[in-house]
Order: structure tokens, then C-alpha cells, then sequence
């Protein structure tokens, strides 16, 4: 069969169609491989009716193939930016690795909506494929982290084209730990937030910490040398801030010198899920320091975010959206909202400003 583009996209496909109808599987895999070869020869000048003509053919021809025809195929077209979609599609979704692999792998033809099915219904061994992609979104990362086991996990962490979501971050910080090599690789990502940073700390061996050290001479200093297990509070120096902490730190600065911070915006800040701002604003509010604020905001209990609230003069509105902020964040078990506000209720404000006291003495204790 003398295969040529410039034929109309029905008589090439008419032809194709006969062929397959009375052809044999090895006829079917010949004429597979001339199609590739024609299609690769001049993918960067197709047009998009071409390529949609390939698309067909190709759909006709793998069916009734070999595997091995088939992974063929997804290695020849993988690399294509061009390739025809609805195939590589096929590709992706297939059951065997060895087809899915390249094009999860490779293709540009796969949006993260493909992605996310393949991710949320696929074995692990495309999970992993998906992992070793140039780009992530966090929206693709987000299936991995929740499906992936620990080999799909440290290569999603590994692969410096992945974005992770807070809550990706977040699942990542449990899962790290017990294990020393994804909790350096996690405390290695220059974007994660700086709260979820110094619980990994809080719950990192001195194997991890001593391993962020020397991966990062010059921040060496930046990693706390002592956390107080039961309060996961970083007694040393503060971690390195990333640039989104440092816009919402400038944020809530000028709300604050503009006079426009109140508890409203703090609650405002809670209610999105927004950490930085939130914690920087109750900073403010409570006239002490990111980092104080910040160390009795991630401790296991709420304690620590009463007492601020209460020396800001804060409602239990507001004092109930920052604790469930946390829950959300840290993915711990819900916090009995109950018994806070109870204990918020009895807290006097001077007992409050005790309370505080001592954080800040402790903030600036040298460390251990």
C-alpha cells in the first residue's frame, strides 16, 4: 500500500480501513510502522486536519496489535509535541506500563484533567511514570502524594519541575516521618511553607537535620538546632523564608501601618487558609515578634493561639477560624472547638500576657 499524505484524509483512510479489514496482525504492524515513519518525517508542517487524520488511522491500527507494537509506538510518539492527541490519550490509559510509561512520561499532549484520571485510577507503576515528568502541577502532585507509595512519593519529591499545593506539602510533612531521606528531600524544596518547614523540623532526626546542614553550608545556621518535642517549637534561628511568606509578611505590614489590621482581616486571613498572613497578623496584633507568634501557632495544641487571641482582644469567631485553619493545614484530628472555647471563655488577659511573657523568654533563651 503506497501510503501519501497529499491523499484526501477519506481515501487514505478508506484505504487503510480496507487493508485492516483483510489484512493479518503482522500486515496490521507493518503498516504501523510506514504510518509512524510518514507521520514523524513531517510532524512539524502537518496541519491540524493531518494530524487529526493520523489520529484516526492511528486508532485503527493498534487494535488486535502486540504489546510490543503498541510500546512502539507510545516511544516513538512520546517526544512529539505535535503527536496526534486522541492516541496518545489511549497510550496514556493503557494498563501496561510498558505502553503508558513514555507518554505519561514525555508527552506535552497530556493535560494535568488526563493526568489526574490516569493518577487517581492507574497502578502505581504509572503513578510513577507521572512522577518523572518535567513539569507538575500541584494539582497533579496532589493524586500522587494521596495515592503514590513511598517510591512514587521520593521521586514526585525529587523532581525539581514539581509544584506542590499546602495541602500536598502538608501530607508530605506526616509522611516524612520515620523516613530520613523524604524528610530531607522535603526540607530541601525552597518552597515549602516556612510553618510546615519547622514541623518537619520538630519531627526530624538529627540524621535530617544535620543532612539540610551540610546540603546548605551557608543557611546552616537557618536550621534549628533544637526543637522541644512535645511543643514542636524551633529554638534557634528562624528557617529560611520563602518569597511567598515574605509578600504576605510585606502585606500584612502595610495593612498594619495603614491602620486597616483588625481582627476581621485576621479572621479573613484564617478563614482562605492563608498561614502566613494570619500568623503575621496576630504577630502584629499581639505586639510580638513572626517568630514567637509563629512557634505558638504550630504547637499540637491551641493553647498557644488563645493566648495570642486573648492578648489581642479577639473573639472566639475568629479564635475558632484560626484553629480551624490549623486542623486543615496539619491535617491533624479535628480540635474539640468545645473545650477551647470553654477555656478561651475562663482565660483573663492578664493570665494571658503571663503566658506570653514566658514564650518570649524562651524565644530568646540560647538554645540547648
Amino acid at each position: 500500500m503506497n501510503l501519501k499524505i497529499a491523499s484526501s484524509p477519506e481515501n487514505l483512510l478508506d484505504e487503510l480501513q480496507a487493508t485492516l479489514a483483510h489484512g493479518t496482525v503482522a500486515r496490521r504492524v507493518e503498516t504501523l510502522r510506514r504510518v509512524t515513519d510518514l507521520f514523524i518525517n513531517g510532524a512539524v508542517d502537518y496541519s491540524d486536519e493531518q494530524i487529526g487524520l493520523f489520529d484516526d488511522v492511528f486508532q485503527c491500527l493498534i487494535l488486535h496489535i502486540e504489546t510490543s507494537a503498541k510500546a512502539l509506538l507510545a516511544n516513538r510518539l512520546a517526544p512529539i509535541d505535535t503527536a496526534p492527541p486522541r492516541i496518545i490519550r489511549t497510550l496514556a490509559f493503557d494498563d501496561l506500563i510498558e505502553v503508558a510509561a513514555p507518554v505519561l512520561t514525555q508527552s506535552e499532549r497530556l493535560d494535568d484533567e488526563t493526568l489526574i484520571e490516569t493518577a487517581r485510577t492507574k497502578s502505581q507503576a504509572h503513578l510513577m511514570a507521572i512522577s518523572k515528568r518535567r513539569v507538575l502541577s500541584d494539582a497533579v502532585t496532589d493524586v500522587l502524594v494521596l495515592r503514590g507509595n513511598d517510591e512514587v512519593i521520593q521521586s514526585t519529591v525529587n523532581n525539581p519541575g514539581a509544584e506542590f499545593s499546602e495541602r500536598g506539602f502538608t501530607r508530605l510533612v506526616n509522611r516524612a516521618e520515620g523516613d530520613d531521606n523524604l524528610a530531607t528531600c522535603l526540607g530541601l524544596r525552597p518552597a515549602i511553607p516556612r510553618h510546615l518547614y519547622l514541623k518537619l523540623l520538630a519531627k526530624a532526626s538529627d540524621t535530617v537535620r544535620a543532612r539540610l546542614e551540610s546540603a546548605n553550608p551557608q543557611q546552616a545556621g537557618e536550621v534549628p538546632t533544637a526543637v522541644r518535642e512535645a511543643t514542636r517549637r524551633a529554638r534557634s534561628a528562624s528557617a529560611a523564608m520563602s518569597q511567598e511568606t515574605a509578600i504576605a509578611h510585606a502585606l500584612v505590614k502595610s495593612l498594619y501601618e495603614e491602620g486597616r489590621l483588625d481582627e476581621h482581616q485576621v479572621e479573613a486571613f484564617a478563614a482562605a487558609g492563608k498561614f502566613d498572613e494570619a500568623n503575621a497578623a496576630i504577630a502584629a496584633l499581639a505586639n510580638v515578634s513572626v517568630l514567637v507568634a509563629e512557634n505558638m501557632m504550630v504547637e499540637t495544641r491551641a493553647e498557644g493561639v488563645m493566648i495570642l487571641a486573648k492578648v489581642s482582644g479577639m473573639s472566639w469567631a475568629t479564635v475558632r477560624a484560626i484553629i480551624n485553619m490549623r486542623d486543615d493545614l496539619s491535617g491533624m484530628d479535628p480540635t474539640d472547638l468545645e473545650a477551647c472555647k470553654a477555656t478561651y471563655e475562663r482565660l483573663r488577659p492578664s493570665t494571658a500576657q503571663q503566658v506570653l511573657r514566658f514564650h518570649r523568654m524562651q524565644q530568646t533563651a540560647p538554645a540547648a
